[in-house]
């Protein structure tokens, strides 16, 4: 009897706070795509962009076929904090001085209707996924009286001007704290608002997928690897879809929603590609305030409660992000949340989950949604830039829109195909030579032999004459060899000792320790170098 890999289940070894009550087991399990069919729109990828679209699209009568790479809810909608926010990670003085005021506006409109919407949604299909508004509260990353501290208030007193411009009725409050705060830190002054929501994302996407999979104008594929999406035709074009076993979808328009387009360059090449932290401690059941909680240190410690059991809540704590495959301290990132959290919240008790995600930082702090570069019925949604989970939700209406030929007022700020600013030209170009530099580890090895790799880790064994090879031992000893070329532009992957996965330093590619592709823009797996490595990608079903 073979063993499910993890990694079809999620992209990463640790598990998110998420399946504590809605574990993989309760998951919809769905056929493999083994025909050549027709539809009116493929989507590719069933995140929160996914299955909103989707739910979109259905409701307004079109026929929809969705495939999956691996499981459902497998990406990083899966491993988010679930954070329903307004707010931008720039911030919206830094966001108006780049996309100007009406863009900073257009911004506020569609994160508020993507917050709204979760909540009209779940209502509507009776979805109880923990959905509530909250108040936002935006403090100094510095104590009273530090250094530091008095610039910070000032900044967050702009900003809070900025916001009130804007529409929200945002307040600087001076000597605010948080109730529940009972540590020694003293960072009180905050700004609060009003507005923001949580929510338990895996419940609200497999809810509306369970609506979407009674719909007869609706069909869902997984283990159904996307390798290429293409247009064809001059006049009446149409769109062909082709997976990893050689079946096609041909439709009239295609939406991949799978975080980043599955592409060489064009909007990859304008985003950064970050892990970041996150970990879920018990707090004793109306211990701490329910709100969204994020202080000013970049990256910025971002904060919030969800159930857990009678007694107990979770308080769930993230930041400390790094770029994809270019620094392996995951423990020290784990201990660091643990430890501000304790200092601050001294009713915390045990942290009973630790994971990491993935995100996006576009050059112009906004997401590309829309028709992407050079096509006319492809349709892409990323450069999150944490804020997938409203994003997603904005594409669901504006994708939607734009293939039923409605006009949409937010298409002109998320267009994917708009010029970066001038201003950012610089900060690109230093982006693209120190991505470049991860070229290096052609020359680099991260191990002398392989009797160095202990059991459950890997490495990369870099011949001087032959090809970089990513080597995994398991539990038992046995090793696995494969290619440590990413299959996206053939950088030297690195081995994520936290999460067990192979990860691109490049454009942010991953994989996970069977060489099963689990983030893009690489479309495959890792090759595999021996029969030992192919025999561990059949047993994940995805050779």
């Amino acid at each position: 009897m073979t063993t499910k890999s993890h990694f079809l289940e999620t992209s990463g070894e640790n598990d998110p706070v998420w399946i504590h009550k809605e574990p993989y087991s309760k998951r919809p399990q769905y056929k493999k795509l083994t025909e050549d069919i027709k539809t009116d729109v493929c989507v590719i990828g069933s995140g929160i962009a996914g299955v909103s679209v989707s739910y979109e699209l259905v409701q307004r009568g079109v026929n929809v076929v969705m495939l999956e790479a691996r499981d459902i809810l497998s990406g990083e909608s899966g491993r988010t904090s679930g954070h329903l926010s307004s707010g931008i990670d720039s911030g919206f003085v830094e966001l108006a001085s780049k996309r100007g005021q009406s863009g900073a506006q257009l911004a506020i409109n569609s994160h508020t209707y993507a917050i709204n919407r979760v909540g009209e949604i779940s209502k509507e299909l009776g979805i109880e996924c923990e959905y509530r508004q909250l108040p936002g509260y935006d403090i100094s990353q510095y104590e009273k009286g530090q250094d530091g501290h008095e610039d910070d208030v000032k900044r967050l007193q702009e900003e809070a001007k900025k916001m009130n411009e804007l529409g929200i009725k945002a307040s600087f409050k001076e000597g605010f704290a948080v109730n529940g705060w009972d540590g020694k830190v003293d960072q009180r002054d905050a700004v609060t608002y009003p507005g923001q929501a949580t929510f338990h994302p895996t419940k609200y996407v497999l809810g509306v997928l369970k609506w979407l999979t009674q719909q007869p104008n609706f069909q869902c594929y997984t283990l159904s690897r996307v390798m290429s999406v293409e247009e064809k035709g001059l006049l009446n074009k149409e769109v062909r879809v082709s997976t990893q076993e050689g079946h096609t979808v041909t439709c009239a328009n295609a939406v991949e929603a799978t975080c980043i387009p599955l592409q060489k360059l064009s909007v990859v090449a304008e985003l950064k590609f970050y892990r970041t932290y996150c970990i879920a401690i018990r707090v004793p059941k109306g211990s701490v305030e329910d709100c969204l909680l994020y202080d000013s240190k970049d990256p910025y410690h971002y904060v919030r409660l969800t159930a857990c059991d009678e007694k107990d809540d979770y308080l769930i704590i993230g930041g400390n992000d790094h770029k994809v495959g270019q620094e392996n301290e995951a423990d020290q990132r784990y201990s660091e949340l643990e430890s501000w959290v304790r200092a601050r919240f001294t009713q915390a008790g045990s942290v009973d989950y630790k994971w990491s995600g993935q995100t996006l930082e576009p050059a112009d702090y906004t997401a590309f949604i829309g028709k992407n570069q050079g096509q006319s019925h492809v349709y892409i949604c990323t450069g999150d830039f944490g804020n997938g989970l409203t994003h997603g939700v904005i594409a669901g209406k504006l994708i939607a829109d734009e293939i039923m030929g409605f006009e949409n007022e937010w298409s002109k700020l998320y267009n994917p195909k708009r010029i970066p600013p001038l201003s950012k030209i610089p900060e690109t170009i230093a982006h693209d030579v120190q991505i470049n530099a991860q070229y290096k580890r052609f020359l680099q090895s991260d191990v002398r032999d392989i009797e160095d790799i202990m059991p459950g880790e890997g490495g990369v064994l870099n011949p001087t004459t032959k090809t970089p090879m990513a080597v995994y031992k398991d539990d038992k000893g046995q090793v696995h060899k494969f290619s440590a070329l990413c299959p996206h532009m053939k950088g030297v992957v690195c081995w994520n000792k936290d999460e067990k996965s192979w990860d691109c330093p490049v454009h942010g590619s991953r994989f996970g320790k069977d060489g099963v592709g689990i983030m893009g823009p690489a479309k495959g797996n890792l090759s595999p170098a021996d029969e030992a490595s192919e025999a561990l990608m059949k047993q994940a079903g995805t050779a």
